[in-house]
């Protein structure tokens, strides 16, 4: 699956372990190089966890070896056999929970995992489902399809109101178009048949879990649940889980930097005052977009990390860095990383004062989680209804512009949406008094996010009283009480 996915998983794993449950963490080859240690350190530790690798059926589908998570596939062409590759997995899975010596009483599966709803019902245990995204952006979505709102407009960029979403008691009307739905709104014919199964098998599941937390959601947890009339879990941030300093440094995957250096940088900051640059794990802009940004960033004047993923084209953008001998430039006041960047550890350092982000449902918390504002820089998927929630509800970001995504496949259709003085003036709103927005603005900004990054840490509160601390209870119980 996508480490957007996965990354919540083991965190969500290790925390059932934590409360006593026995866990079997069921993953695939490549996959589990990403993460083994973290689970065999918890292991050692003397949790009662375990990790089980069933072979990727690559070669049967016509895949390459080793392309077991989206962020390896090279080409959307390839979607069709990935999906048929992670349906394969459900007879090995089968003959595992068969031969099993301790009976499995309950599966945790990815939406994407629809076939895991017949395991559970041909084993008589109940499943849970893993959106990986928040209640807001789950609730708007099931709104939307609900009263087809999206069919009220005459246009893709006329904006629309997404119904019922926000209690009565906020008064706020939030808006979208439809260019900006998540791709599920978005016909795609070799998907389709894909999406419809996974939304039959959600309606058979025993509820859903959610890495969030009830105060962050703003009343869209309990609204979401009665939307579905079923059970709704918020018990994250997950991300709060990690404790050892290894587990941050591995969380998702090999950092190809080393952290005491990247650490050691942040130190010679000031305070709250680098910006860090990451659009994701999925992230496929074009050279000449990932160009605009490094130059809005430069010319922004704030100290900066930047994370770049290497993609399809890479070489023209290596080509401009030699060129332009752009890390000598920024020497002292930024910093570049290819590849995987151990991100909590360096949102959690006190230098980092804020977080250009895709919106991607994990960095959103984890900024939150660190009490950060954000620039939003949403790509695809749910992310622009992410945007909604931070910019105009939690009112903790700045928007840098982007108004329609950029699909997987459309990259060079699509070009350079933001600019870099876009990027410069988004930093400035950010971080300092811009002339639009005073300092009051920027302090209370601040001020927001540092109040819900405290909630977080008391909603995970294991002292008992933390309402995700809670809500891990009620889901152990429930699912205690199916069998009673």
């Amino acid at each position: 699956m996508a480490q957007g996915h996965m990354i919540p998983m083991i965190d969500m794993a290790r925390l059932f372990a934590e409360r006593g449950v026995y866990v079997s963490l069921v993953t695939t080859p490549h996959n589990a190089s990403r993460f083994e240690s973290i689970i065999t350190r918890a292991s050692h530790s003397g949790l009662p966890i375990k990790l089980v690798q069933f072979p990727f059926p690559s070669q049967e589908v016509g895949l390459p070896i080793g392309y077991e998570n989206l962020d390896s596939l090279p080409s959307r062409n390839l979607l069709g056999q990935f999906y048929k590759a992670l349906n394969m997995l459900q007879k090995p899975l089968e003959s595992y929970l068969e031969r099993n010596p301790i009976p499995i009483t309950c599966i945790v599966s990815d939406k994407c995992l629809f076939w895991t709803s017949e395991t559970a019902k041909k084993f008589n245990i109940p499943r849970i489902v893993f959106h990986g995204m928040c209640c807001f952006s789950l609730l708007a979505s099931h709104n939307i399809k609900l009263h087809n709102a999206h069919n009220s407009v005459n246009s893709d960029s006329e904006p629309f109101p997404i119904p019922e979403l926000l209690p009565h008691h906020h008064h706020q009307r939030i808006e979208i178009t439809r260019a900006q739905l998540p791709g599920a709104f978005v016909t795609q014919p070799d998907l389709d048949d894909f999406r419809d199964r996974m939304k039959e098998a959600e309606t058979t599941a025993f509820g859903v879990v959610v890495n969030s937390f009830d105060e962050l959601e703003k009343g869209c947890s309990v609204k979401y649940g009665k939307a579905l009339n079923n059970k709704v879990w918020c018990i994250g941030p997950v991300c709060l889980s990690n404790k050892n300093e290894l587990d941050k440094l591995e969380r998702g995957n090999r950092t190809l930097i080393n952290d005491r250096e990247c650490l050691q940088w942040l130190d010679t900051m000031e305070p709250n005052s680098v910006v860090y640059a990451c659009l994701g794990s999925q992230c496929r802009l074009v050279p000449s977009q990932l160009i605009e940004l490094g130059l809005g960033l430069e010319a922004s004047g704030q100290p900066f990390i930047w994370v770049v993923k290497p993609g399809e084209k890479f070489y023209e953008f290596e080509n401009w860095l030699k060129e332009e001998r752009f890390e000598e430039r920024i020497k002292g006041k930024g910093m570049l990383i290819m590849g995987w960047a151990p991100q909590i550890l360096i949102l959690a350092h006190k230098s980092i004062g804020g977080f250009l982000t895709h919106c991607g449902w994990n960095s959103t918390i984890e900024a939150v989680c660190f009490g950060l504002p954000m620039i939003t820089w949403p790509l695809f998927a749910e992310q622009f209804l992410n945007e909604k929630l931070v910019v105009e509800v939690l009112r903790i970001g700045v928007r840098v512009g982007v108004e329609v995504p950029v699909r997987w496949g459309d990259e060079e259709k699509i070009g350079v949406l933001v600019k870099r003085d876009e990027v410069r003036r988004a930093v400035e709103i950010l971080m300092m008094d811009s002339g639009d927005d005073d300092d009051d603005e920027v302090k209370n900004r601040r001020e927001r996010a540092r109040i819900l990054g405290d909630m977080a840490k008391r909603a995970t509160d294991q002292e008992g009283s933390g309402s995700s601390y809670l809500n891990i209870s009620s889901l152990i119980k429930d699912v205690a009480n199916y069998y009673s």
